[in-house]
């Protein structure tokens, strides 16, 4: 039997939607967030996960709580498992901050905002926290956000810094599934519960959103 962990991005926000960085601001899930959360919640209960932990802004925690009255389980609440900060990028457009910062939008790298290594250092150091509670065919779901998620599965499953831009984004209220294997984590599922399409994120200036 191995642990595993099941890594819910939060459900669709307007800002999703206006297609603007979010980072640390608490937005809340829009009418579709609220039926994808629900949507998955149906989808993952089958799972009979053992603990439920979000992150503490309300768009991650009412996902997480979703899927918490379906199967009859408490949301911990974790303030390391917040999405990535955009420090003066939050609340902005992409076009408002290519325009305004050009260098740091070709680097991703927001004024005032985390840099990757620390915020992949606090998710895959909080992932790693909370499975150690679980019993060892325990599930863990973890709700939290688009490049949280992605780099700190990247520092977990000890992918070097620079392949982190090879795993990609995921979509609101997909998941991504680790397995505890004998010499560590390893990835199962990456961006289930949708078909391809086109993933938004606060994660690079590539990718079309969190």
């Amino acid at each position: 039997m191995s642990r595993r962990v099941v890594c819910l991005r939060h459900g669709q926000t307007l800002w999703n939607v206006e297609h603007r960085f979010q980072g640390h601001s608490d937005i809340p899930l829009d009418e579709t967030g609220v039926a994808q959360a629900a949507r998955a919640a149906s989808l993952l209960a089958a799972l009979r996960p053992t603990m439920i932990v979000s992150s503490d802004l309300q768009r991650a925690f009412d996902t997480a709580s979703a899927l918490g009255r379906l199967v009859g389980l408490s949301v911990s609440v974790d303030k390391d498992l917040r999405e990535r900060g955009g420090g003066e990028w939050e609340g902005l457009t992409r076009e408002e901050i290519s325009a305004g910062w050009p260098r740091e939008f070709a680097d991703w790298e927001a004024p005032g905002g985390e840099v990757v290594t620390d915020v992949a250092e606090r998710v895959s150091s909080s992932i790693r926290r909370w499975a150690e509670r679980l019993e060892p065919d325990g599930l863990l779901v973890i709700a939290s956000h688009g490049a949280a998620i992605r780099l700190g599965i990247a520092k977990l499953i000890g992918l070097p810094e620079e392949l982190w831009p090879a795993l990609g984004g995921l979509g609101n209220c997909s998941w991504s599934v680790l397995e505890e294997g004998r010499k560590g984590w390893r990835l199962m599922e990456h961006n289930a519960g949708t078909l391809p399409e086109p993933v938004q994120s606060d994660d690079s200036p590539e990718v079309t959103q969190d």
